[in-house]
């Protein structure tokens, strides 16, 4: 299993404002694709900060992360504030596909869909990154600018380059909400065979039910809180 999560949450905001979001139970095996569903302002993407390390549990029950020979235990590094093994890990295992995308303008497509493999000191080539771009359709675009692509080709580029280090897990918020009907089902479908293909695990947040539903994605949809407002999630 890479991650077993259970008793996380975090809150937003105070006051009259605030806003809880809990990860009551969740699980995620090697491979597998999950997609946490909800409308809108439900909490999908902060329960996806929690999940890629970068929002701090402030009630921290349970969170395995199986990325090694013994699982390890997210919470307890939170708990003793080892932000170095938290970025390290943060940085190696997990990749990001944000809604906006978050290519970085002064860079190539290239220096975008590389950086990461940079950081990590991984040889700036190598067989599966030239597949992804390939299957990405993107090999024309590695010398142009963000500002310089289609809608889609940069929502392509963005899923190239959180794939570019063969990550264990990646979290993907809303990778097709900005795009038409049919250029989103082509995207969600480019996206969804390569990381099937790579063997990465997923959890994709989403507001578009009948996307998830079509292609038999297990579901954990958000549900209100029982106590207090907010959202929960469980599966």
């Amino acid at each position: 299993m890479l991650l077993d999560c259970a008793d996380l949450s975090y809150t937003r905001g105070s006051g009259d404002q605030t806003f809880r979001v809990a990860i009551e139970s969740l699980t995620l095996d090697t491979g597998e694709i999950v997609a946490l569903t909800g409308e809108s302002g439900c909490g999908k993407s902060t329960a996806l900060e929690l999940l890629g390390l970068v929002a701090r549990p402030q009630h921290g029950g349970r969170f395995q992360l199986g990325v090694g020979d013994t699982p390890t235990d997210i919470a307890d590094l939170w708990r003793r504030g080892r932000h170095r093994d938290l970025a390290r890990l943060r940085a190696a295992t997990i990749g990001f596909v944000l809604q906006t995308g978050g290519l970085l303008p002064y860079l190539s497509v290239a220096g975008n869909i590389g950086i990461n493999r940079r950081l990590l000191r991984l040889p700036e080539r190598d067989p599966d990154l030239d597949a992804i771009v390939a299957q990405l359709q993107i090999g024309h675009l590695l010398g142009q600018r963000p500002a310089q692509l289609s809608v889609g080709q940069y929502q392509r580029a963005s899923i190239a380059r959180a794939l570019a280090h063969r990550p264990r897990l990646v979290l993907a918020d809303e990778p097709t909400s900005a795009l038409d009907p049919r250029l989103g089902d082509e995207v969600m479908d480019l996206f969804l065979s390569l990381v099937e293909r790579l063997g990465t695990s997923v959890i994709l947040a989403t507001h578009e039910h009948a996307r998830v539903r079509t292609r038999g994605l297990r579901e954990v949809p958000a549900a209100p809180l029982a106590d207090g407002f907010g959202s929960r999630f469980a599966g």
